[in-house]
């Protein structure tokens, strides 16, 4: 039995749902997200959602909790939405958003150039914090691990871009033995 599966989604006052077989529409105050699942059940009861196996096979049981998960980022994404915050650390190292795309000086030859996707906004704090939103978790997620790896944070000095909540473990250089 899935513990997370068993719970059910709750809908907030301004949160309007529209299941049609396994399509989900969620409309909320921020926007609308829509996707299909596959081998589960997805009810409608009232001011909640609920989740169950299609059948008792072993990938809808698998499917069952991820299921109920993404209906309930879905209904937060277009309730509360979603943030994710980037920092950017190095001598030169700075961001700036230029209409849709986000421009980054990363110590290369060249600044890299990453236009933003559809539903995903940003917001450059003293040229070195990136603020990422939008309602799609998966894709703000995406965007973030993609800006992320054009410079990943190195152990030494600790130049590039990181999360902000993400610790790196630093090594001793080659004199300190």
């Amino acid at each position: 039995m899935s513990r997370i599966g068993k719970l059910p989604v709750v809908l907030p006052d301004k949160v309007k749902v529209a299941i049609s077989g396994l399509h989900v529409k969620v409309e909320g105050p921020l926007g609308s997200v829509e996707r299909t699942f596959k081998g589960v059940r997805i009810e409608d009861a009232g001011k909640e959602i609920k989740v169950a196996p299609q059948d008792g096979s072993r990938q809808s049981r698998a499917l069952w909790g991820l299921s109920r998960t993404l209906i309930n980022n879905m209904v937060t994404g277009v309730s509360k939405g979603f943030e994710r915050v980037l920092e950017i650390n190095g001598v030169g190292y700075r961001a700036e958003v230029q209409g849709k795309d986000l421009v980054l000086s990363l110590g290369k030859s060249h600044p890299v150039v990453f236009p933003l996707p559809q539903g995903i906004t940003a917001v450059v704090d003293k040229q070195t914090i990136v603020t990422l939103k939008g309602i799609d978790k998966e894709a703000l997620g995406q965007a973030a691990a993609k800006i992320r790896s054009f410079r990943p944070p190195e152990p030494y000095k600790g130049k590039g871009v990181k999360y902000k909540e993400e610790v790196i473990r630093r090594k001793a250089g080659k004199a300190a033995k």
